[in-house]
């Protein structure tokens, strides 16, 4: 089969090939090309290029090196020298290859594209420039050279195969050289860049590579050990770590209530409070991190945004806390699946050597979801339970799936991923749960199921000791569970959680509202030990002293001389609207602001005047037309793509087609005519009006809604209005038409 050019190729493959090409490599249909020669040209970019290796494996990776060893990038070279070069067959990797149009042709043509050797780097295998005076006798000056030449040239042997040193600018005789370098130059064997950088000649690697250009076992993909395990025990394991985790958080949420951490300048939590996070939590900083990151990823908390902004819980984290654990647990995995940040990341140095802050935009990495998928598919993989025995081991396999994804930081957003996953109970033991399969495939229904049936069931009671602690023997019912959180204080957590109940936390509790009597039923109720007289002694001390000095809120405050007045006021329908209360006899109070209310009571038929604290009366009227506080637009992820579907691919192949034929037929005898980018369309006009009357096809230049520019071939129905309606009912603007051409039959 002759060579062929890529676009000539393109033009060959059936659409169902070219429209899956387009979602494998989604860069190329953004903005849609117009014909198979603009796609030919995009997917021969570097950049492109580059992009489409990510996803190849380390074999497959080596077969395009090999063909650019061959030389492919300049000419078409047959399979037989491929597979030689590979040492095994290459078969199933030029499919591959040939799907993502990195390698086109047939088997005794195979091209690749030339910007391939920019991807992939100089040294193809890394392996140097080709010494043709070497084709021929390499063997032989080979088993003339000593053992510390032959060092010198087994180290550049596997790769790279350039080197630095100071023997290279100097140009010796054999029987003048003293350094193995100055030995090799002499004899041929190495090859002069410049002054100080050699290069050892491709003929030699492979030799001293066994006359292949790979290692045979770097070709296969690494064994990945797992140990079996009952997938109830997996299961089981994740969800204590995830009920430990939602403890975790819970007390996040409930200390940043009460005194919210400030946003240092730059963005982000400040080395002090992480510290005292963690402190708090009894955890490391690594973890207060991933929990900071977590509440902030799920809206549970978000920065104020004010003149001195803090990281405040928003108003989900109400509904968060009285939602099931299932329900909490889902919205915390989901929003990490999500979470467009590298937590790990958080405590090491940016370019500029400075710390990176948790919660600061210097976690951002848009493309982190996509690692950790990455990382749990592979985990899905597996048989039910089964765990990987390391994650190096992991770390191995997946770098041999796809080396050259994920950049410097590819291996360490492994074992994040794994050390994430196991915090939030997706991974238990090394293996998936049932719930994580489930939610990578979009089932969370299914998720929360598998979660609830693995997580312990809540116990109904508690066990009340003398020394004041209360022991819960497993997660208490939400009901119960608040009635302690507000009695009492954590002390100790885990499978049973130890709480201690002070004079501070009765007090804390009368102060929700809760009686005295409402305490003492609850533990009678609720204790599967006898209530120490210790506990009702101090709660009925603390209930004695508690709520002797009573207060209240108040948003405003009317006073007037005449109680007739203030008597005509409390008896009018607007008191009860706006709580208006008696606290003395020429003073009424109200919950509501002072405007709402007197805007109230002059719509009620009377009088009232604003006064300040001096006494005088002022103006509460607004000074101009106000509108509500908008929250700041969120910002575009970069290197996000959505996801092509069928029906777009297949109107994009529909397009290429169309444009590859109008091109085709525009070779012919044309007339053309005068661009239409103005407002003066008349020449067009004059065009497509003929093309209408004589029958005509015509070739148009056409920029959509969108600017998106594409090519038809079009038999004008009518024109008139403005737009150009073709046989086939499309219509065209005329304004949006660029260029136009007759087509000669």
């Amino acid at each position: 089969m002759p060579a062929t050019s890529l676009a000539d190729w393109l033009r060959a493959e059936p659409d169902e090939a070219l429209a899956e090409l387009l979602r494998t490599r989604r860069d190329l249909s953004t903005p849609p090309p117009s014909d198979t020669t603009v796609l030919a040209t995009r997917a021969g970019t570097p950049g492109s290029v580059a992009r489409a290796c990510e996803d190849l494996d380390t074999f497959t990776l080596a077969v395009l090196d090999a063909l650019l060893l061959a030389g492919a990038d300049t000419a078409a070279v047959p399979i037989g020298e491929v597979t030689a070069l590979v040492g095994r067959d290459v078969t199933d990797a030029l499919g591959r290859l040939r799907a993502r149009i990195l390698a086109w042709g047939g088997d005794d043509a195979l091209r690749v594209p030339p910007a391939a050797r920019d991807a992939l780097g100089p040294f193809p295998a890394g392996l140097g420039a080709p010494a043709p005076a070497l084709a021929t006798d390499a063997e032989a000056r080979l088993a003339e050279v000593g053992a510390d030449e032959r060092a010198v040239l087994t180290a550049l042997a596997a790769g790279p195969p350039i080197g630095r040193t100071r023997d290279a600018g100097l140009d010796l005789a054999l029987a003048d050289a003293q350094t193995p370098v100055q030995k090799l130059l002499a004899r041929g064997l190495l090859l002069r860049r410049d002054d100080q950088t050699v290069e050892l000649p491709r003929e030699l690697g492979l030799l001293l590579r066994g006359g292949v250009a790979f290692e045979p076992a770097a070709l296969t993909e690494p064994e990945l050990p797992v140990h079996p395990h009952q997938t109830d025990t997996v299961d089981e394991t994740a969800a204590g770590e995830a009920m430990e985790l939602l403890r975790q958080v819970e007390s996040l949420l409930r200390a940043w209530s009460q005194q919210p951490p400030p946003v240092l300048k730059s963005g982000g939590l400040g080395v002090r409070e992480l510290k005292k996070l963690a402190k708090d939590l009894e955890v490391d900083e690594t973890r207060a991190t991933l929990l900071a990151e977590l509440v902030v990823g799920a809206g549970l908390v978000a920065d104020s945004e004010n003149t001195a902004p803090e990281w405040v819980p928003t108003t989900l984290t109400d509904s968060w806390l009285a939602s099931p654990s299932v329900q909490r647990w889902m919205t915390l995995a989901q929003a990490w699946l999500e979470l467009p940040r590298l937590p790990g990341l958080a405590g090491g140095r940016d370019a500029k050597d400075k710390p990176i802050a948790p919660l600061s935009e210097d976690l951002r990495r848009p493309l982190a979801p996509v690692g950790r998928r990455r990382v749990l598919t592979a985990l899905a993989a597996l048989p039910g339970g089964a765990g990987v025995r390391s994650v190096d081991e992991l770390v191995r396999v997946l770098a041999w799936r796809a080396p050259r994804r994920g950049g410097r930081l590819r291996d360490e957003t492994v074992r994040w991923a794994m050390a994430e996953a196991t915090a939030l109970g997706l991974i238990g033991l090394g293996a998936l749960t049932t719930g994580t399969r489930l939610l990578l495939a979009d089932d969370r229904v299914g998720a929360v199921e598998a979660m609830h049936d693995a997580l312990p069931d809540p116990v109904d009671h508690v066990l009340v000791q003398a020394d004041l602690t209360v022991v819960a023997p497993g997660p208490l019912e939400p009901e119960l569970a608040a009635d302690m959180a507000a009695v009492a204080d954590v002390e100790s957590a885990g499978h049973a959680t130890v709480y201690r109940v002070t004079e501070n936390t009765v007090r804390r509790a009368l102060d929700t509202g809760r009686t005295a009597d409402e305490l003492h039923a609850m533990f009678r109720a609720k204790s599967a030990t006898p209530v120490p007289q210790g506990l009702t002694y101090l709660i009925d001390d603390v209930a004695r002293r508690h709520g002797r000095l009573r207060g209240g809120a108040a948003g405003s405050f009317l006073r007037c001389d005449d109680e007739a007045l203030l008597a005509e006021v409390l008896a009018h329908p607007v008191a009860a609207g706006y709580d208006l209360r008696l606290i003395a006899p020429t003073v009424l109070i109200s919950t509501a602001p002072l405007g709402e209310v007197l805007e109230a009571l002059r719509g009620a038929g009377f009088a009232p005047a604003a006064e300040g604290p001096d006494g005088r009366v002022v103006d509460l009227r607004p000074s101009g037309r106000r509108v509500p506080g908008r929250a700041r637009a969120a910002r575009a992820r970069a290197g996000e793509q959505a996801v092509l579907t069928d029906e777009q691919a297949a109107r994009i192949v529909s397009n290429l087609r169309a444009g590859d034929q109008a091109t085709a037929r525009r070779r012919g005898s044309t007339v053309q005519a005068p661009r239409g980018g103005g407002a003066d369309t008349t020449a067009t006009l004059d065009l497509l009006s003929r093309a209408t009357l004589e029958h005509r096809e015509v070739w148009i230049g056409f920029v959509d809604s969108r600017g998106t520019a594409s090519q038809r071939v079009v038999r004008p129905l009518r024109v008139g209005g403005g737009v150009l309606e073709g046989a086939d009912h499309e219509r065209y603007p005329l304004h949006r038409i660029t260029s136009a051409a007759l087509v000669e039959d």
